[in-house]
């Protein structure tokens, strides 16, 4: 049995830390915790060091003690090894930030982001944020394109989650319209319907040399520097595809030299 205290405070960390700034009222939405028990755990993060309450803006941020958290983490996914550079490259030629997802069970985690190389990102820091598998562009990227055992499997816990994100897991025929478009598309958009609405992303998979989904690769923008979604993706879904094809070579590569 866990402590239950430690993973309420674990649950508000994972929330904050896909917003640049929070509320106990946001939390409370998210996490279903009372809004006093929010309150406490706040406090103690705040006194520890860990969350900042900035007045000015009215909320809560994550302060940079945090990044303290994954300093004894080393092992990198050789998926993200053979993306980074070309996310990077993404980055540098067209400005808008990219990142690098992985499944996480019931979600997918980012797991390398170039939001420091992009003067243009919508968001302060990505990394280790959680995005669940329908409602977020890097999500479903994963989720539409992977094999149908895996598909099946994880619908499957979906359809057990309290999440409002997870609804459509609950509803086979809209699920379906959901997934062939994106395969029809070839890439995945975040859903209009959740936070944050002044930006998007358009992500597409990765595999590896077996052809399986192994990552999710994406690039978010503001929504105001296009006329249209179709405006962004015509302009980025190609590149994001061709980077995806080129991250696969690099990753046999990669497999192929440590077996030599």
């Amino acid at each position: 049995m866990g402590i239950r205290a430690i993973e309420r405070a674990m649950r508000v960390l994972q929330e904050m830390n896909m917003q640049p700034y929070t509320s106990v009222g946001h939390l409370h939405a998210r996490t279903g915790l009372p809004k006093p028990t929010l309150v406490r755990i706040l406090q103690t993060l705040e006194h520890a060091g860990f969350v900042e309450n900035d007045p000015r803006v009215g909320g809560y941020q994550l302060s940079a003690l945090v990044s303290s958290l994954s300093s004894g983490y080393h092992k990198e996914p050789m998926v993200v090894e053979a993306g980074r550079p070309w996310a990077i490259a993404v980055t540098r030629k067209h400005q808008w930030p990219v990142s690098i997802s992985l499944l996480d069970r019931d979600a997918v985690v980012v797991r390398f982001s170039t939001v420091p190389d992009s003067s243009v990102s919508p968001f302060h820091k990505t990394v280790n944020m959680r995005l669940p598998l329908l409602t977020r562009g890097m999500g479903l990227a994963y989720l539409a394109f992977t094999s149908q055992e895996e598909f099946e499997l994880i619908v499957g816990m979906l359809r057990n989650s309290g999440d409002p994100e997870d609804e459509y897991a609950r509803h086979p025929e809209k699920l379906e319209r959901l997934v062939r478009t994106t395969r029809e598309r070839g890439y995945a958009v975040r859903s209009p319907e959740v936070e944050p609405r002044n930006s998007n992303t358009i992500a597409v998979p990765i595999y590896n040399e077996n052809d399986r989904v192994v990552a999710s690769l994406g690039l978010t923008y503001f929504i105001s520097a296009f006329p249209s979604q179709s405006d962004a993706c015509d302009r980025y879904a190609a590149v994001l595809k061709t980077a995806s094809q080129e991250i696969t070579k690099d990753l046999a590569r990669l497999s192929k030299s440590l077996l030599s």
